[in-house]
């Protein structure tokens, strides 16, 4: 039996971005099995749109609850193989999109997410972009571009709402290759990602980016490499800030007092990994890797 799959989507107040792209995505060959969308604290009209679309599973967050809360509830709420994972303003390319990612699920049965090449306005180089490479290993996606096995997403817990926003998917990948699940660049199909400016931050997304990769570290980094690790992540971020400018250094502060208050609830959270394989996971984030022998034995599977 073919794998089913679903598709969700998390939108705030974008509502243009959304129609286009579910426009697109009727357009795919064969259809996902579900379409599911969570409005998470529109104001914009969203919820009237979607409410009115046959076949599509709306959750309405009246308040926000933040992007990773409101994609690990449509997971949960799925029973589909496969979650096909994009951002209100993105979309597949090609028309044979959910025919291609189930295939590719079915023939690497270890296979836990696969990512996709982005033609996307955040970066105008990959717009004219004609050859994306080999697919490859790497210990982080982008979920405006990926599929997901569900069974895999399930065991290692899905994502942790502690974060609200932002860096859900390296501490994902890295549970995932921990437990021996695969997490693969797929150069075999491509997204295009507008990448609206609108509910869009820098330096908010720096704000979260800085403290939830910390308070990753501090879950899950074992003793005593996480006192190591947490502190030359932190003067990256810093350094980040500096580059960026003065306005950006003044404000570094902020994050810092939210990952202290946030500590108690991460060491309560607190599951270190084999120090071997939370190595292994750094090593694949600077040096992806297209050997899937090599790949097996760096993660003992």
């Amino acid at each position: 039996m073919s794998l089913t799959s679903a598709i969700v989507i998390t939108t705030r107040n974008r509502l243009r971005n959304l129609q286009e792209t579910l426009q697109v995505i009727g357009r795919l060959n064969p259809q996902p099995d579900e379409i599911l969308i969570c409005a998470d604290g529109c104001t914009d009209g969203t919820v009237e749109f979607v409410s009115a679309l046959p076949n599509v599973r709306l959750t309405i967050n009246k308040e926000g609850r933040g992007s990773i809360a409101s994609r690990d509830s449509m997971i949960r709420q799925t029973s589909c193989d496969i979650i096909l994972s994009f951002d209100d303003d993105s979309h597949p390319i090609e028309t044979h999109f959910v025919q291609t990612v189930r295939d590719l699920f079915e023939k690497n049965p270890r296979l836990g997410i696969a990512a996709f090449p982005q033609f996307s306005d955040e970066f105008p180089d990959s717009l004219t972009k004609e050859n994306f490479g080999p697919s490859y290993f790497m210990g982080s996606y982008t979920s405006s571009s990926a599929a997901l096995r569900r069974s895999a997403y399930m065991e290692v817990g899905g994502y942790d709402a502690l974060f609200y926003h932002v860096y859900e998917e390296p501490d994902l990948a890295l549970r995932l290759t921990a437990a021996g699940w695969q997490v693969k660049f797929e150069t075999c199909l491509h997204v295009r990602h507008y990448y609206s400016g609108l509910q869009r931050n820098e330096m908010r997304v720096h704000f979260f980016q800085a403290r939830n990769e910390i308070w990753s570290v501090i879950i899950r980094c074992p003793a005593p490499w996480f006192i190591g690790v947490g502190l030359f992540r932190a003067l990256r971020q810093l350094n980040y800030a500096r580059i960026r400018g003065f306005s950006w250094l003044v404000h570094e502060p902020a994050w810092w007092m939210s990952c202290l208050a946030g500590l108690p609830a991460c060491f309560a959270r607190r599951k270190p990994l084999l120090w071997k394989k939370y190595r292994g996971w750094m090593e694949l984030l600077r040096n992806p890797i297209t050997s899937e022998q090599e790949w097996k034995e760096r993660f003992g599977v």
